[in-house]
């Protein structure tokens, strides 16, 4: 008999309710300052980053590779007989490398890592998926192929106030910067197949900026069946009224409302808006 496992990074931002109900197993990030270290929603919460920016930016880590081997050696204590740990972006974060070079130590358990190259909800549905998946009495590789199909058919969009965190923290990647903030274009930002974020559309003021990102989500899915989280970054208020006006399509089949975690909110900065949605 199978027995799996199921680990993410925090990074997933997979709401705590799902996270019991499915008994995962989750691995913080770090967000470190220079008087300390502290482990995602462990010890610190978004608003305890956003409240001290732009004073002090701090960077970020993956979880170390001594957590990550002693999760899997739980696991492997508890009688599970598989593990799939699932990562956001590894061209975003070393997570999934570090996860990879953790399993190598295990011999007498099968560890599958996947890369989910993207990050937040849209790493969190995959997270999901494959949980309700393991729950339904799914093989191991069965739940492998069903991850693998919905990897690709998963997209997160979003805005933020300004892309001078990103920059900061090197995650810029092909989203094009000074020009635009001069000119109070706001970036609706992807998150490419490769896994690497990019600008897919431009638009001037916030305000237009939040109606192009709901349009975005609208025009793509149709009247096709969709699963759709709306995410915020100290923004709780607009995020709630964006989630509300998704909440009354019709196709709509299931919805997520909830904040990023820390170590992403260190990257994008207060303000951010984000949809991850995919078509059923």
């Amino acid at each position: 008999m199978e027995k799996i496992a199921l680990v993410a990074d925090s990074a997933c931002d997979l709401p705590q309710n799902l996270v019991e109900q499915y008994g995962i197993t989750i691995l913080p990030l770090k967000v470190i300052y220079p008087y300390g270290e502290y482990s995602d929603r462990v010890d610190i919460e978004p608003d305890d980053v956003y409240s001290r920016m732009p004073g002090e930016i701090p960077t970020t880590s993956q979880p170390s590779l001594q957590e990550i081997k002693a999760a899997f050696a739980r696991c492997h204590a508890d009688g599970f007989t598989h593990i799939l740990a699932i990562a956001l972006s590894s061209r975003l974060s070393g997570t999934f490398q570090a996860m990879e070079l953790a399993a190598r130590d295990f011999e007498d358990i099968a560890i599958k890592v996947f890369d989910t190259r993207t990050l937040s909800m849209a790493t969190g549905w995959m997270v999901l998926d494959a949980a309700r998946n393991i729950r339904a009495g799914l093989s191991f590789v069965k739940v492998l192929d069903k991850l693998t199909e919905l990897q690709p058919k998963v997209r997160a969009y979003y805005v933020i106030e300004t892309l001078e965190y990103l920059r900061r923290g090197g995650r810029i990647g092909l989203v094009a910067g000074m020009l635009g903030e001069l000119l109070n274009l706001k970036p609706i930002i992807g998150v490419n197949l490769d896994g690497i974020y990019y600008t897919h559309a431009k638009v001037r003021g916030r305000a237009k900026s939040i109606e192009k990102l709901m349009d975005l989500v609208t025009e793509t899915v149709g009247n096709r069946p969709v699963n759709l989280a709306v995410m915020h970054g100290g923004a709780r208020e607009i995020g709630e009224k964006i989630a509300a006006k998704f909440s009354q399509m019709p196709n709509l089949k299931e919805i997520i409302f909830s904040d990023i975690s820390p170590a992403l909110g260190v990257h994008t900065g207060p303000g951010l808006l984000a949809v991850c949605f995919y078509e059923l």
